[in-house]
């Protein structure tokens, strides 16, 4: 099977940076597109940044300019970088990824991490 763990949440400051990792292991033949997602207590999951294997990024409007998506092919690892952290950036952090995981089934499946907390402090 698959697993994606993420790492590197905590309690910070307002304005102050944190950078989340997630490593995805286990029954991996490729990985397409790379997200983080986020929920804050008492509302719905929303896409915080996706990058596609080829490098393409894309970002939700609240958090473009202050957050910054990156990926590790050969190590299929996916970080984000979060700068200028506001109180509203507070919430549950999820790493998913679109992942093919034998030669022989063609269809990419997606699998998500169990989140990572990240508190923003005022």
């Amino acid at each position: 099977q698959v697993q994606l763990v993420e790492s590197g949440g905590g309690l910070v400051q307002a304005g102050g940076s944190l950078r989340l990792s997630c490593a995805a292991s286990g029954s991996i033949f490729s990985v397409g597109s790379m997200d983080w997602y986020r929920q804050a207590p008492g509302k719905q999951r929303e896409l915080v940044g996706t990058i596609t294997s080829g490098g393409i990024r894309d970002y939700a409007a609240s958090v473009k300019g202050r957050f910054t998506i990156s990926r590790d092919n050969a190590k299929n690892t996916v970080s984000l970088q979060m700068n200028s952290l506001e109180p509203e950036d507070t919430g549950t952090y999820y790493c998913t990824a679109l992942i093919r995981t034998s030669r022989i089934i063609q269809a990419f499946a997606r699998f998500w991490g169990p989140g990572t907390q990240v508190t923003v402090s005022s």
